[in-house]
């Protein structure tokens, strides 16, 4: 920012404790044009301020500022062809730390990856490469289900998982089914109700694997059928069809087709966005959840 719009910023900052309303509101819509690059400007001005009134809107600016940043990547990825999974959840992972880069978060996905090519065989059988999977995901790295705070919000941001090695249904099945779309391993999402699961796809000649998820790519089989089923917050047990329509008789759910199916990336990332929004309800952290539901509703938008 150059030395004459920064001037230009602490003069329309000091304007905001004006008595006029459409002033304030005017000088806070030219503040919010800024974009993020105010951010560090107000907050070095909101130390120095003792007017009470301007710094409760200074900082709400910040806040929305934030919100709006967020809200603006979260619909440029909507907009990208491959609504990457991961660039996605990163997006997401800035309401709990910024500074985490995607190369950061790949370093971990690819020693786990390493560690599971070393054991696979390409010869074996759907079931054997997942029987090795879980060796590699529960027994080596030690990832588990968070029984004890199953609703914390540090359950839904990836940086925080790989950290902890412990996470909520959706956390686990993303982890777990990036780490196989990188081994070329058919495993991906199913937006089952109240429990997040991972489907193995049938064999199919489709590159490339990472596209799975894109619908214009996949059509309307999303991939193939689902040979079985796999739960990552239950140590990766296998299961099948029969299952999940047991599943959903205990909830009194009628059994729809998407049930079964595998999901997008874009069905992914809003859920992680609904638990967070639960999460932080439960934890009284308003803020994030106004952040949360701008998200939600920019996703919504967008879809």
């Amino acid at each position: 920012m150059e030395e004459i719009n920064k001037k230009k910023l602490e003069s329309m900052l000091y304007l905001l404790d004006d008595t006029d309303d459409r002033v304030v509101q005017h000088i806070e819509s030219q503040i919010m044009e800024l974009g993020a690059g105010a951010i560090p400007l107000i907050e070095a001005r909101c130390t120095l301020e003792e007017n009470p009134n301007r710094l409760d809107r200074m900082l709400s600016l910040i806040k929305r500022i934030q919100q709006q940043k967020l809200a603006d990547e979260l619909s440029r990825w909507m907009k990208t062809d491959e609504q990457d999974l991961l660039d996605g959840l990163l997006i997401i992972n800035q309401l709990k730390d910024a500074s985490v880069s995607r190369q950061s978060i790949d370093i971990l996905l690819d020693k786990i990856k390493l560690d599971a090519w070393l054991e696979l065989n390409y010869d074996l059988t759907s079931f054997e490469k997942v029987k090795i999977l879980n060796h590699i995901f529960f027994d080596l790295h030690k990832f588990k289900g968070d029984t004890d705070s199953y609703h914390h919000s540090d359950n839904s941001f990836i940086s925080s998982v790989l950290e902890r090695k412990t996470g909520n249904p959706i956390s686990l099945s993303i982890i777990y089914s990036l780490v196989a779309q990188r081994l070329n391993i058919p495993i991906y999402g199913v937006n089952l109700p109240q429990h997040f699961i991972l489907g193995y796809v049938k064999d199919f000649d489709w590159p490339p694997l990472l596209m799975f998820n894109d619908p214009s790519a996949a059509g309307n089989e999303q991939g193939g059928d689902i040979l079985f089923y796999i739960n990552p917050f239950n140590s990766g047990l296998i299961f099948n069809h029969d299952n999940i329509h047991k599943f959903l008789k205990q909830l009194k759910l009628e059994p729809k087709e998407d049930y079964f199916k595998v999901c997008n990336n874009t069905d992914i990332v809003l859920r992680v966005l609904r638990n967070l929004e639960v999460s932080y309800a439960r934890e009284k952290k308003s803020n994030k959840l106004a952040q949360v539901k701008v998200l939600i509703r920019t996703l919504l938008a967008e879809d």
